[in-house]
């Protein structure tokens, strides 16, 4: 099938990918503070190497909110969890992107961090360095059946099965969203943490997921495949939709035990490819809700992961401003009206 092409029905309409049509997009998931640090060429042992750091709101669920909203999502809602010590800062820097925050202060963990050493190489790799802080102890405490309320999507952040309180919530909040007949989407978030969990486990923990949107990594590490376009296609034989992620070669729409669409990727010039898969999915999670179908959802996603290569750190631009370095927590005290502050 040609990659623009919408995949049909068997009544000729689009794939069921589509349903969930209107309505808010809930993410849940992590908030976090980046340290960006730009070099270039390999780190240099033992000495200085030389690089340009920016500190910026980060976090994949924070990431994807902010990119649902930038692309056209009228209502994005956030549940996340910080420490006292950015919590304002993060609460004013989602209100900036046009999302709705419902911020859990934790009185004892700090607010996570991850250091993103980005080579400022034709590819712009990175690599993370991360302290997931308070981001991994939301837990079912954090969740309410009342934010369902007005959702059409629900987004989970992979992020939270790597933790205890983070696997129950996810429990929770899937049978809540079964309950009301809800779709919910996931994203593996880290090859790297998938493979300390396992597989096995996961694939048990993602039971129920409508949407599955694995990196070309991850899919081929949750098979056990070497390639893209037949991982992609043996998970769709487990979640009913997969949209598996390729970087510079776009994105695989699979559904039942093949690939439909082989969507290309759009062009771009990188600069930091943080936050590129974090872009993809929040415009096809927006792109959905407005009644698209997956083909064109993962165009819509494609087109926003070549835009956010091409900005520093993982966020679009704010509706009103840049995040800019001096805006970053230094010493900030605990947020005055954010989430509910309670023991994890």
């Amino acid at each position: 099938m040609p990659g623009g092409e919408e995949p049909r029905g068997a009544g000729g309409g689009p794939e069921p990918g589509g349903a969930g049509a209107g309505g808010a997009l809930l993410v849940v998931g992590d908030v976090v503070t980046d340290v960006v640090a730009r070099h270039r060429g390999p780190l240099s042992s033992g000495t200085d190497t030389a690089a340009v750091i920016r500190t910026l709101p980060g976090g994949a669920g924070a990431n994807v909110a902010c990119w649902a909203a930038h692309w056209g999502g009228p209502d994005v809602r956030l549940l996340g969890r910080v420490g006292a010590d950015a919590a304002a800062w993060h609460e004013r820097e989602l209100t900036a992107c046009g999302v709705r925050p419902r911020l859990v202060v934790d009185p004892q963990a700090p607010t996570g961090t991850v250091i993103c050493l980005v080579d400022t190489g034709a590819a712009a790799e990175r690599t993370f360095l991360t302290d997931s802080g308070a981001s991994l102890r939301l837990d079912p405490g954090d969740w309410s059946d009342a934010l369902l309320d007005g959702v059409g999507r629900l987004h989970l952040s992979g992020y939270l099965l790597f933790s205890a309180s983070g696997r129950a919530l996810v429990r929770t909040a899937l049978a809540s969203a079964r309950a009301r007949g809800v779709p919910v989407s996931l994203d593996p978030a880290s090859a790297g943490f998938l493979g300390e969990l396992g597989i096995e486990r996961f694939l048990a923990l993602v039971q129920g997921v409508d949407v599955l949107l694995p990196s070309r990594d991850e899919a081929c590490l949750l098979t056990g495949l070497p390639d893209g376009a037949g991982a992609a296609a043996e998970l769709s034989r487990l979640i009913p939709l997969v949209v598996a992620k390729q970087g510079a070669d776009g994105a695989l729409v699979a559904r039942n035990g093949a690939v439909l669409t082989h969507v290309p990727a759009a062009s771009a010039t990188p600069r930091d490819t943080t936050g590129a898969g974090d872009a993809f999915t929040g415009a096809f999670l927006a792109t959905l809700l407005t009644g698209a179908g997956p083909a064109v959802a993962a165009a819509e996603g494609c087109r926003a992961g070549a835009r956010a290569v091409e900005r520093v750190g993982g966020r679009p631009p704010a509706a009103s401003r840049d995040p800019k370095p001096s805006d970053a927590p230094a010493g900030i005290g605990g947020a005055e009206t954010v989430g509910t502050a309670r023991a994890g």
